[in-house]
């Protein structure tokens, strides 16, 4: 069955976190101890409803606050599909959390409350997921019971987001009028609002085509481990594991493994499960290959004639996510990009971005915590990449702060540093 990982965006209040409560109650996907569970703590909030936002507001921070602090991740199925979803807060300064929980996702839920329309964190959000290539979005106007169900009201904001939106790179966008609390549109179509003619959210969710989402053209396989059982039934077993990165692999493919250049043609692929006639990503996999090539962890299996870019110089986009330290140009950091890990540089700040107006600031010393700007960066090892906008997994990595060994920073590559001869 298919999986469909989504994020849910917006502003504080816009209800995120009652829209999931009311996707997992309307589809049975919670467990009666469960929502006993958040009736007791309904009556204890004084509240004369089961707050199906309790559901994934989690922590007690939370509940005390009424707002999301932490990414909540709740799992639920239809006989279509299964779904991960992240809860992710609206608060500007959780913006880090926003970033991570979102990195993985296919599919954004943008909320706007009906009321108030488009807000700053509403674009911030919507920049965001545009940035993080997430393909498809889905701009939910929220809370139309307390506009009475307006058509006109949500002509109004479809247009003002419509407008934003051509300032983004946003390939598929959708927008559903609803009321969470209600239920109306989430799972069922709302009898209140029948000038609307398209799908309740769930169904989009189910319908929803991400196939061809994922880089299918691009064979990328990072090493990660070489697999030698070393016993007497598997002695000349010699596997590369690892996690497809992009496109396909089969047995008698032609492939050349970087750094070192040598080719070779795949044997077979294995899976927990036995060999398989093919792979593709995600799919986790041991390549074996006809010739005994040195291979190792960060190794990159790939096509010979479509390699990713090699190289030293990258440019990139970093969300800075620690409040410990900040990022300024020679700063040297741990990079890990997909299984290689090398040493970095910080060469320059080029631009620190606001996330709210899209200004770049030129002048710009410094990344803060949850800021996010463009830097140059040097690797002392070459890494193989593709642009993030082609391949989210060839094209991210992280940040590593070599003294605690904390992450501090999220990266997508824009492409080689360009040459300043």
């Amino acid at each position: 069955m298919e999986l469909l990982r989504l994020a849910t965006a917006g502003s504080v209040d816009d209800g995120k976190s009652t829209l999931i409560g009311r996707l997992l109650y309307d589809s049975k996907a919670i467990f009666e101890d469960q929502l006993d569970a958040v009736e007791r703590a309904s009556e204890r909030m004084g509240a004369d409803y089961t707050n199906l936002a309790l559901l994934t507001d989690g922590l007690r921070a939370e509940r005390e606050q009424g707002i999301t602090i932490d990414v909540a991740y709740r799992y639920f199925a239809t006989p279509k599909r299964k779904f991960i979803i992240a809860d992710t807060p609206g608060h500007i300064q959780y913006t880090r959390n926003m970033v991570t929980g979102a990195s993985t996702a296919d599919l954004a839920l943008i909320l706007v409350d009906a009321r108030n329309g488009i807000l700053e964190q509403s674009r911030r959000h919507a920049f965001l997921s545009s940035l993080l290539r997430i393909p498809h979005l889905v701009l939910c106007v929220n809370k139309m019971d307390l506009v009475d169900w307006s058509q006109e009201r949500f002509e109004e904001i479809k247009a003002e987001f419509r407008d934003f939106a051509t300032k983004l790179d946003v390939a598929d966008l959708t927008f559903i009028p609803m009321s969470a609390l209600l239920g109306d549109n989430v799972v069922d179509r709302s009898a209140n609002m029948p000038w609307y003619e398209g799908p309740s959210l769930l169904h989009q969710l189910e319908e929803v085509y991400i196939a061809s989402d994922r880089n299918l053209i691009d064979a990328r396989f990072p090493v990660q481990y070489v697999l030698r059982p070393f016993s007497d039934a598997h002695h000349d077993y010699r596997g590369y594991a690892g996690t497809v990165a992009g496109g396909t692999f089969k047995p008698g493919d032609e492939v050349v493994v970087l750094p070192s250049g040598f080719t070779s043609t795949i044997a077979s692929i294995d899976t927990a499960e036995g060999p398989v006639d093919e792979a593709f990503s995600p799919m986790a996999v041991a390549i074996r290959l006809t010739d005994d090539i040195d291979i190792s962890r960060g190794d990159m299996i790939c096509r010979p004639h479509n390699q990713p870019h090699t190289g030293q110089d990258i440019d990139a986009m970093v969300c800075w996510l620690t409040e410990q330290s900040a990022l300024r140009p020679r700063t040297k950091l741990a990079v890990k990009h997909t299984t290689r890990s090398a040493r970095g540089l910080v060469k320059d700040l080029q631009y620190r971005l606001d996330v709210n107006t899209l200004h770049r600031d030129e002048k710009a010393e410094e990344l803060r915590l949850n800021e996010i700007g463009r830097v140059s960066l040097r690797t002392t090892a070459p890494l193989f990449y593709d642009e993030y906008r082609r391949n989210r997994l060839t094209g991210s990595f992280i940040l590593i702060d070599e003294h605690t060994g904390g992450t501090v920073g999220a990266g997508m590559i824009v492409g080689p540093t360009p040459s300043t001869s």
